[in-house]
């Protein structure tokens, strides 16, 4: 099934987390404001309705505006089927009153697979039994989503693309003391792998988690980075040559920190958030141009890391062989060296003959003509105008005055060079012969 319009709202909070202490994190303060709850600026309060509540609301879809998990019970309509989007409702402990809310992902014989908010103090992916759901919910009036035969076929074209990149940079199975990510397969690592799967990493399940990364098939690291990676980090709505760039980034740097490079990139408030303000920056700049700023920055930020000495060399070409593949991509998508929106472009010089049939004039239209004969008659005519019949006689010399010919000469000699240089400096188009008759 496609995946329904909200979901990409919940996809960008992926990874927001409490703040802890004293010190508590802004956006899921505004969980509380979507939610008409502006009077609650802690995060300690339990947020996983509201963060239902704020992503439906951000949809234009009307939640139930409460913060008790519970309500969603009544709202919208009941489903049987485990539908991609749907609000699950769970229990939480033996109260009647508690519960939890979230976003149904998949499923399998003994638990569901959801993303939501206050799931370990943050917005991820859990897996909850089945034992504990009270209910799955589906917001009234928007239908279910229609079959399509999976993704939409453009643009899953462009994340398997993209996949293949950076599956080709990531390798295959590593475990280098020296990675702070430890074990790692196609780019997964062990962390990741046990998040997605909703594990929780410690002595007993570590040796099994590490066996299952090393065993883990094509079909489960395509759907992490889909749902981990691509989603979240926006690249769908972004050109193919610019979300491969940010996809790579997304998977080799983090999602908050390939966000905050991509503001940096094209100039706009430094959240971490990618929403409407920066998207709308993105399209209207230049891919190329974009590209090799965003590239810069990635190259400074593996310079600024500890671990550089190490994996350095290794980082740097990953930026070099992604930019090079996206400047191609660029290349070969009409208007991939124009500005995103759709009908700018960037004003185009006329093309040089050897590059296609460039416009014509007729060479009485040129300056740089004009100049190299104005030339010749000033300084050359005089010299060699007795070889042909044309003479200077005394008696005009004596009339003109021999200065007045030399300076006439020098000016005529001068403008001519004038001419030459600032016809060839404005020239941008080739000549043409054309036909004339001169009569002496």
């Amino acid at each position: 099934m496609a995946e329904p319009a909200w979901m990409a709202h919940a996809w960008a909070e992926i990874g927001q987390r409490e703040g802890g202490g004293a010190v508590d994190n802004p956006r899921i303060a505004a969980f509380y404001r979507d939610v008409g709850h502006g009077e609650i600026t802690h995060d300690e309060v339990a947020w996983c309705a509201a963060f239902v509540g704020a992503v439906f609301e951000r949809s234009g879809i009307a939640s139930t505006r409460s913060l008790l998990a519970r309500s969603y019970l009544r709202w919208g309509e009941g489903i049987a089927d485990g539908r991609l989007g749907a609000v699950a409702v769970f229990t939480r402990g033996a109260d009647p009153a508690s519960g939890h809310v979230a976003f149904y992902l998949d499923a399998d014989d003994t638990h569901l697979f959801v993303l939501g908010g206050n799931q370990g103090d943050a917005v991820s992916v859990r897996a909850i039994p089945r034992s504990r759901l009270l209910g799955l919910r589906w917001p009234h009036g928007t239908g279910a989503v229609p079959e399509q035969g999976g993704e939409n076929p453009s643009a899953k074209a462009d994340f398997d693309m993209a996949l293949a990149h950076v599956l080709e940079m990531e390798g295959g199975w590593t475990e280098d003391p020296h990675d702070p990510g430890g074990p790692t397969n196609f780019g997964v690592t062990l962390a990741v792998l046990a998040a997605y799967r909703g594990i929780a990493v410690d002595a007993t399940s570590f040796p099994l988690l590490r066996q299952a990364l090393r065993d883990i098939g094509r079909d489960e690291v395509r759907a992490i980075y889909l749902r981990r990676y691509w989603q979240p980090c926006r690249a769908e709505a972004m050109p193919p040559a610019f979300a491969l760039m940010h996809f790579d980034a997304s998977v080799n740097h983090g999602l908050g920190a390939s966000s905050r490079l991509l503001q940096q990139a094209v100039g706009v408030d430094i959240d971490g958030e990618i929403g409407p303000a920066t998207l709308a920056a993105c399209a209207a700049q230049p891919v190329s141009r974009l590209l090799q700023r965003y590239a810069d920055l990635r190259r400074a930020r593996y310079r600024s890391l500890p671990h550089f000495w190490r994996f350095g060399r290794g980082w740097l070409a990953r930026v070099d062989a992604t930019l090079a593949t996206a400047l191609k991509l660029a290349t070969r998508n009409p208007g991939g060296d124009t500005p995103m929106t759709e009908g700018r472009e960037t004003p185009r010089l006329p093309m040089p003959a050897s590059e296609g049939e460039a416009p014509s004039k007729w060479w009485g239209q040129s300056l740089t003509v004009w100049g190299a004969l104005i030339t010749a008659a000033s300084t050359v005519v005089p010299a060699v105008g007795p070889l042909i019949g044309i003479e200077i006689t005394g008696e005009a010399v004596k009339q003109l005055g021999g200065q007045a010919v030399q300076v006439a000469q020098a000016l005529g000699g001068l403008a001519g060079t004038f001419l030459t240089i600032y016809g060839r400096i404005r020239a941008t188009t080739r000549l043409e012969r054309r036909s004339m008759t001169v009569h002496l």
